[in-house]
C-alpha cells in the first residue's frame, strides 16, 4: 500500500537521496570542543560555537550572530555531523536532551519520521521459546 504523498508526481523532487542528505550533513564545518547546544525559549535548543572560556563561564555565539555569556554547566556538547539524522539514536556520541531533539527534527522535516534506540522487541512479534 502507497502512502499518499508516493503518488505524487512531484515527490521525487521533494525528497532529497540519501546519497544527499549524507553529503550535506558530513560536509558541515565542527569542531567537538567548540560547538554546543544552548537553551532557547522558542526552539528548547539552537547550535552556538564557544567563543571564549574562563573558569566556569563561557561566550558563546549563536548561528544568528548573537553573543551570550552562560555557565559551562548550561550548555550540552553536540553529535559530529556524520551523526546527521540517524535512524538508531543509540549510536549518538552525546545522548543529551538538545542532540535527542535536534536528530528527531531533523528526521521529521525530511519525512524520515521512524527512528529506534537500540535493541527492540516489537510486541506484536511472536516470541518463540525453546
Amino acid at each position: 500500500m502507497a502512502i499518499e504523498y508516493e503518488n505524487d508526481p512531484g515527490w521525487v523532487y521533494l525528497r532529497q537521496s540519501p546519497e544527499q542528505v549524507h553529503l550535506a550533513a558530513t560536509t558541515k564545518k565542527f569542531d567537538s570542543k567548540k560547538n554546543v547546544w544552548i537553551s532557547d525559549p522558542q526552539e528548547g535548543f539552537i547550535a552556538a560555537e564557544i567563543k571564549s572560556t574562563k573558569g566556569d563561564t563561557i561566550v558563546v555565539v549563536t548561528n544568528k550572530g548573537a553573543e551570550k555569556i552562560m555557565k559551562k554547566d548550561d550548555v550540552q556538547q553536540m553529535n559530529p555531523p556524520k551523526f546527521e539524522k540517524t535512524e538508531d539514536m543509540a549510536n549518538l556520541t552525546f545522548l543529551n536532551d538538545a542532540s535527542v531533539l535536534h536528530n528527531l527534527r531533523q528526521r521529521y522535516y525530511s519525512m524520515m519520521i521512524y527512528v529506534g534506540t537500540s535493541a527492540m522487541n516489537s510486541p506484536y512479534q511472536l516470541m518463540l521459546m525453546p
